[in-house]
């Protein structure tokens, strides 16, 4: 029985060794939305930039429904714990710098993509220097948000010129989107080094 059945069973709610699996399954399905969605980035054309839409919408659903079934069912694992938010930064740095690569992103408009991704790395590894000091850093309501626009704003980019064809401005929405991603990014950002700020502190003296 593994650790997450475990947690399930002691809290009086016996769930099967399938269903305990399904949260970790669905981070794995993320990790392997990623080359299928940067394949078809790569690919080109209007149907694989639907199929990379397609696959990408699945990927981002899973990202909820893998928390949501973990904390119904108290399956949080150590092994989910960290490969979660793996799976989500992959996904969104590998789409991120095809979408620069091909010029859907271009421009003064590649500067939220840098702020996007330098944010990602810079409170992983402050997140991983706390996890040391076993200090838990929490997702704050605004971080939610942000990262719900940037998923959407991403969709849309996606699309790009296949979505332009049947949304006029689709692209540009898209833009727009990504840079109220990275105006919020900024903020979340410092609110995550004000919070760790004293520990780092700390630890120089």
């Amino acid at each position: 029985m593994t650790e997450a059945s475990d947690k399930a069973v002691n809290r009086g709610r016996p769930v099967s060794p399938v269903l305990t699996r399904l949260p970790n399954i669905l981070t794995y399905g993320r990790i392997v939305a990623v080359p299928v969605v940067v394949g078809c980035l790569l690919i080109g054309g209007d149907t694989a930039r639907w199929a990379a839409l397609a696959t990408f919408a699945v990927a981002a659903i899973t990202d909820f429904f893998d928390g949501y079934l973990a904390r119904l069912w108290s399956l949080q694992s150590s092994l989910g714990r960290m490969l979660d938010p793996i799976a989500d930064k992959l996904i969104v740095a590998a789409v991120l710098m095809m979408l620069a690569a091909d010029g859907t992103v271009y421009g003064p408009h590649l500067w939220a993509t840098l702020i996007i991704l330098s944010r990602e790395i810079l409170v992983s590894g402050l997140r991983e220097f706390l996890a040391q000091l076993q200090v838990s850093v929490p997702v704050t309501e605004l971080a939610k948000y942000k990262t719900a626009i940037q998923l959407v704003a991403i969709g849309f980019l996606i699309a790009g010129p296949a979505g332009d064809k049947v949304l006029p401005y689709n692209t540009e929405i898209g833009l727009v989107g990504l840079w109220i991603a990275a105006t919020l990014t900024l903020y979340t950002g410092y609110d995550y080094f004000r919070a760790g700020l004293k520990y780092l502190t700390e630890d120089d003296r």
